[in-house]
C-alpha cells in the first residue's frame, strides 16, 4: 500500500513539474515577445514596397494611413495584442482623426516637409464625415503651396474620396477604382428565431425605431426603408458633388445606370483601369514602378532608396502643439461608441464614467468650457439620462458646452446632446432617431422542446418573469407603459432643451433619422460645422480669445500606462480572433452577426429601457 502511495505521489509530482515547467517557458515566450516586440517599436522596420526614406531635409509626407480612422484610440490590454501578433498576424492600427488632421496642418507650414503623397492601400472604408474633416486639411496643405499626390493600385470608395483632393492621381494599369454607392443592409433572424422556439419580447414606440426590426420581422419596414433612403441619398449626393467638384467633371459620368456602366464598359474592353481615366477619376495609368520615378522627379531620391518621403507614423512624432501663454483651457470629451450603464472602457461611453469626465471639467477652475464630441448609435437610456445631468451641472457652473456631432449621434446620441448651449453637426452626420425600445429573449418554448420545464413560486407576479419561464401578459403590459413614459420623457427634455413645442418633437421623433441638414431645419441642431467650428464657438460662448486645448479621457492605471507607452507603435485593436479563421468572403456576414448578438449582449440598461440606432450606418 505504501508503494502505491509513493508511485501516485510521484505521478503528482512529475505532473506538477511539467506544469511548472510549461508555465515558466509560456512567461519566457511572452517575456521574449515583448522584447522583440519592443526592438520593433522603437527601430521600426521600413516596409520595401513603399520606397520610403527619410531624408535630412526637405522630404514628402506619406500619408499611409493603417486601419480604422476613430475618435478616440480604445485601449486594450497588450498582452492581447500580444498573442494577436504571435499567433496571427499584426492587428490593425486605430486612427484618432484630430492626430491626421494637426499632423497635416502641422507639415502644411513645415520648411522640411516638400509635399504630400497619399499612400491610402490598407486605409478601410469610413465615414463621409471624418473623411471631410481630412479633406479640409488637405485642403489648407495645398493652399499653402505644396504639392499632393495620389497613387494607388486600386482604390475603394474612402480611399478615392480623399485622392480626389490631390493635384494629380495615379492608378495602376491593372487596377480600378471601386465606387459602390451607400447602402443599409442588415440581417433578419425572425424565422431563425421561431426555428429554435426563441421567444423575442419586443416594446417600442416610435414609427421609424427599426433597432429592434432584425429580430421581429424577416425584412426591412416600408417606413425604415423610407427613413434611410432620405438621408442614404443625402450622403451619396455629398460624396459625388465633392468628388465631380474636385475632379472637375460631370456629376453624371460617375453616377451611370447600369447600361450606361456596361456600355462604357464594353467601350474599353472591360478595362477598369482605362474607363477610370476615360471618364476622369485619374489623370495616369502607371506601374508601381513609373509612379516610384513620377515620386522621385517630384521630391528627389534615388533608385535604390527611393524618393524622399517619411512615412505618418514616422513623422507624427515630431508634431508639437501650440500652447497658448494662457492658463484658460477648453476641455474636450469624447463620447465614442454604444452607452452602457456603468464605468466603460473606451470602445463604449459609460453612464458612470463618461460622467466623472464632465465633473472633472466641471471641476477644475482653469476650464472655461467643454466640447462634448459625439460619435455614438446611442444605448442605455438611464446612462445617457446620467451623462445629459452632468452637462446640466456643468451649465449651472458657468462653463458654456458645445456638441460637436461626428458621424453619428443618434438616439442616445442625441439624447446626451441634446442639453449643450449649442449643437454643431455636419451636413452628412446622421442624427435624431428620437425613440426607445425594450427587448427581451426568453427561451421557454426551445426548453420545453428539449423536455427541461421551470416550475415553482414566488412571493409576488414579477418573480418568476424570466429567461425560462417567459413573459406574462401583464408584466409585458407594464413594459410597454414604461417604454411609452420613458418616449414621452425622451421628447419632452427635447422640446424643453430645444425650445419646441412636445407635438412638434413628435412628429419628427418617432425614431426616424436625420442627417444634419435636416436635423437642423427642424430645431434639433443648431448649426452646420466641423470639430474646428465647435471650438471656436466654445471660446466665444466662454468670452476668451486665448486658451489652450485639453483632453480629458480615463486614465490607465500605471501598468496600462507602462504597457500602453511600450507598445505605443502597435495602436491595435483586438477584433474577434474566429473572423481571421473565416473566408473573407464570409466576414461581411459574421460581422452583421456579432453586431446583432452583440447588441444583446452589452446593453445593460437596468431598467431595459434603450435608444439605440442599429441600422445608422452605410455600408
Amino acid at each position: 500500500m505504501k508503494k502505491l502511495f509513493c508511485f501516485i505521489a510521484a505521478i503528482f509530482k512529475g505532473i506538477w513539474k511539467l506544469i511548472s515547467f510549461l508555465r515558466v517557458a509560456l512567461l519566457n515566450l511572452l517575456f521574449i515577445g515583448v522584447l522583440v516586440l519592443a526592438y520593433f517599436s522603437f527601430f521600426p522596420q521600413q516596409d520595401p514596397t513603399s520606397e520610403q526614406v527619410e531624408a535630412p531635409k526637405k522630404e514628402a509626407l506619406i500619408l499611409n494611413l493603417e486601419g480604422p480612422i476613430v475618435e478616440q484610440r480604445t485601449y486594450v490590454n497588450p498582452l492581447d495584442s500580444l498573442s494577436g501578433t504571435l499567433f496571427d498576424k499584426d492587428l490593425p492600427k486605430e486612427n484618432v482623426l484630430y492626430d491626421i488632421v494637426s499632423t497635416i496642418r502641422f507639415a502644411a507650414t513645415d520648411s522640411s516637409v516638400s509635399g504630400l503623397v497619399l499612400n491610402l492601400k490598407q486605409m478601410p472604408e469610413t465615414n463621409l464625415t471624418k473623411l471631410r474633416y481630412i479633406a479640409k486639411a488637405i485642403g489648407e496643405f495645398k493652399a499653402n503651396g505644396k504639392p499632393v499626390y495620389a497613387y494607388g493600385d486600386f482604390y475603394n470608395q474612402s480611399q478615392y474620396y480623399l485622392a480626389s483632393y490631390a493635384d494629380k492621381v495615379l492608378l495602376s494599369p491593372d487596377g480600378a477604382v471601386l465606387l459602390k454607392g451607400y447602402g443599409a443592409y442588415t440581417l433578419y433572424y425572425k424565422d431563425l428565431l421561431e426555428k429554435l422556439d426563441v421567444t423575442t419580447h419586443v416594446f417600442r414606440v416610435g414609427t421609424y425605431k427599426s433597432a429592434v426590426e432584425p429580430f421581429i420581422r424577416n425584412d426591412m419596414s416600408p417606413a425604415a426603408k423610407e427613413s434611410a433612403t432620405a438621408w442614404l441619398t443625402q450622403l451619396w449626393s455629398a460624396y459625388i458633388d465633392d468628388v465631380s467638384h474636385n475632379r472637375n467633371i460631370d456629376s453624371k459620368a460617375i453616377t451611370p445606370s447600369m447600361d450606361e456602366f456596361l456600355a462604357k464598359m464594353k467601350s474599353v474592353n472591360g478595362d477598369l483601369a482605362e474607363l477610370s481615366k476615360q471618364v476622369g477619376l485619374v489623370d495616369q495609368l502607371m506601374t508601381r514602378q513609373q509612379a516610384m520615378t513620377f515620386m522621385r522627379s517630384k521630391f528627389g531620391g534615388t533608385v535604390k532608396n527611393g524618393y524622399n518621403g517619411i512615412s505618418y507614423y514616422r513623422y507624427k512624432e515630431k508634431v508639437t502643439q501650440p500652447i497658448a501663454n494662457t492658463a484658460d483651457k477648453i476641455a474636450v470629451v469624447v463620447a465614442s461608441g454604444t452607452i452602457l450603464d456603468g464605468d466603460q472602457p473606451k470602445g463604449s461611453v459609460g453612464g458612470d464614467s463618461m460622467a466623472r469626465l464632465l465633473q472633472q471639467a466641471r471641476l477644475d477652475d482653469n476650464i472655461k468650457a467643454v466640447v462634448l464630441r459625439v460619435d455614438s448609435p446611442g444605448g442605455s437610456a438611464f446612462a445617457s439620462e446620467i451623462i445629459r445631468n452632468e452637462i446640466e451641472a456643468l451649465k449651472k457652473a458657468g462653463k458654456p458646452v458645445v456638441v460637436s456631432m461626428s458621424s453619428l449621434a443618434a438616439s442616445g446620441g442625441y439624447w446626451i446632446s441634446m442639453s449643450a448651449d449649442k449643437i454643431i453637426a455636419q451636413p452628412t452626420t446622421l442624427t435624431g432617431s428620437i425613440g426607445i425600445f425594450g427587448i427581451i429573449t426568453t427561451f421557454e418554448k426551445s426548453l420545453n422542446k428539449l423536455g427541461v420545464n421551470t416550475d415553482g413560486i414566488g412571493t409576488s407576479p414579477f418573480s418568476g418573469v424570466g429567461l425560462t419561464n417567459g413573459l406574462s401578459k401583464g408584466a409585458a403590459e407594464a413594459m410597454q407603459m414604461g417604454i411609452e413614459h420613458g418616449y414621452h420623457r425622451f421628447i419632452s427634455l427635447v422640446g424643453k432643451n430645444r425650445g419646441i413645442k412636445v407635438a412638434d418633437v413628435d412628429k419628427i421623433a418617432q425614431g426616424r433619422v436625420w442627417t444634419g441638414q435636416d436635423a437642423m431645419k427642424r430645431g434639433l441642431v443648431d448649426q452646420m460645422g466641423d470639430f474646428d467650428d465647435a471650438i471656436n464657438e466654445a471660446a466665444q460662448l466662454a468670452k476668451i480669445k486665448s486658451y489652450n486645448l485639453t483632453w480629458i479621457d480615463k486614465p490607465l492605471t500605471p501598468t496600462q500606462q507602462m504597457l500602453q507607452d511600450l507598445f505605443s507603435s502597435m495602436d491595435a485593436s483586438l477584433g474577434n480572433p474566429l473572423s481571421q479563421w473565416l473566408p473573407d468572403a464570409l466576414k461581411p456576414a459574421a460581422a452583421q452577426i456579432s453586431q446583432s448578438a452583440d447588441l444583446l449582449n452589452s446593453l445593460n440598461d437596468p431598467k431595459g429601457y434603450y435608444s439605440f440606432c442599429l441600422t445608422c450606418e452605410a455600408n
